[in-house]
C-alpha cells in the first residue's frame, strides 16, 4: 500500500507540512457540511497555504492531528477559525456598479424605511455601498432606512463594523463620494479613512451561516444582496438557499446576484427582471402578499 502523496507548495521548496489525499478529501467534506463551500481539486494549493498557518498557529505537525482536533471537539472556536481560513473574501465598494442604480430607482418606490439584507458582507464594502446609495436617493429621510450585513467569517466582520478602509479601498471613489461619506484619519491612521457615523447607524453586521437549518432574521426584506456566494456552493444548496430567501423577501422585493450565478433553475421561486437581478415568481408573490 502506497503512502497518499505530498503536496508541494513549490516544487523546488520541501513543504512545511503533508497534506494527503485523504486529509485533502476530508478538508473537503467538513467545509462543505459547515459552510456549504464546494472545492474543487484545483483548490488544494490554496487550503494547504491557508490552513498551514493554523497548523503553524496550533504548533501541530500534521495535517491529520488538525482534523482530529476538529472533529473531536465540534464546538470549539477552531471551527470557526477554520472557517474563516477557508472563505473568500472578494470584495470592493461598488462592485458590479449597475446593481446600484435599480437599487436607487427600488428605494425610491419603497420609500425611506426601506430594508436591505447583504448575505454576504465581507469588509463592508458592499453594505456600506448600499447604504451610500440609500442616502444619495432618499437624502436625511435614509436614516430610517436599514442595512442587515451578515457574514460567516467573523474576521471580516469586524472589520466591516470597524469602518476603516486603506487608501487603495476607496481609490476609485469619486472625489464626492470620498468627501460626503468618509472621514480622514488622523495619528495612527493617517493615510487611512472611516466611514462616516450617519452611515454606519444604517448598517449592523452580525454572524450568520446560510447552511444553518434556521436564521435569526424573521421579517420580509425590500431587496436581498446574494452576490458572488452561490458560485461556491453547489446546485441543491443553492436551491436550498433561494427556498429560504422566499420568506423574507417582500412581495415586491429584489433579489440581486452576482454576474457570474444563474438561478433560471429555481424560476418556481425567482424570475428573472434584468441583469442578474430576480423578484419572486408570481406564484410567489401572490403567496407572499
Amino acid at each position: 500500500m502506497h503512502p497518499d502523496p505530498i503536496i508541494a507548495v513549490n516544487s523546488s521548496v520541501r513543504p512545511d507540512f503533508i497534506l494527503t489525499d485523504s486529509d485533502f478529501v476530508k478538508i473537503r467534506m467538513l467545509i462543505h457540511q459547515r459552510a456549504g463551500i464546494a472545492l474543487s481539486e484545483q483548490k488544494r494549493q490554496m487550503v494547504y497555504s491557508r490552513l498551514a498557518r493554523r497548523l503553524r498557529k496550533l504548533k501541530l505537525k500534521e495535517f491529520s492531528a488538525y482534523l482530529g482536533l476538529l472533529q473531536s471537539n465540534p464546538n470549539d472556536h477552531e471551527w470557526q477559525l477554520f472557517v474563516n481560513a477557508l472563505t473568500t473574501n472578494l470584495t470592493a465598494f461598488f462592485r458590479e456598479p449597475h446593481h446600484f442604480p435599480l437599487l436607487a430607482e427600488h428605494a425610491r418606490s419603497c420609500g425611506p424605511a426601506m430594508t436591505v439584507w447583504c448575505s454576504a458582507a465581507s469588509t463592508g464594502e458592499e453594505p456600506y455601498s448600499i447604504a451610500m446609495t440609500l442616502i444619495e436617493t432618499l437624502g436625511s429621510r435614509a436614516s430610517q432606512a436599514r442595512v442587515v450585513a451578515t457574514d460567516i467569517d467573523t474576521h471580516v466582520l469586524a472589520l466591516g463594523a470597524e469602518g476603516i478602509f486603506a487608501t487603495e479601498q476607496i481609490s476609485k471613489l469619486s472625489p464626492e463620494r470620498l468627501k460626503r461619506f468618509f472621514l480622514k484619519g488622523a495619528g495612527s491612521h493617517t493615510g487611512k479613512v472611516r466611514i462616516r457615523p450617519e452611515v454606519a447607524a444604517m448598517v449592523s453586521f452580525e454572524q450568520l451561516n446560510l447552511l444553518e437549518p434556521s436564521w435569526s432574521l424573521k421579517e420580509p426584506f425590500d431587496a436581498i444582496f446574494c452576490r458572488n456566494v452561490m458560485i461556491y456552493f453547489d446546485r441543491e444548496t443553492q436551491e436550498k438557499i433561494l427556498r429560504k430567501f422566499v420568506p423574507l423577501t417582500k412581495p415586491h422585493g429584489l433579489l440581486f446576484a452576482g454576474h457570474s450565478e444563474n438561478f433560471s433553475f429555481a424560476h418556481q421561486l425567482f424570475r428573472l427582471r434584468g441583469k442578474t437581478v430576480y423578484e419572486l415568481s408570481s406564484r410567489q408573490a401572490k403567496a407572499s402578499a
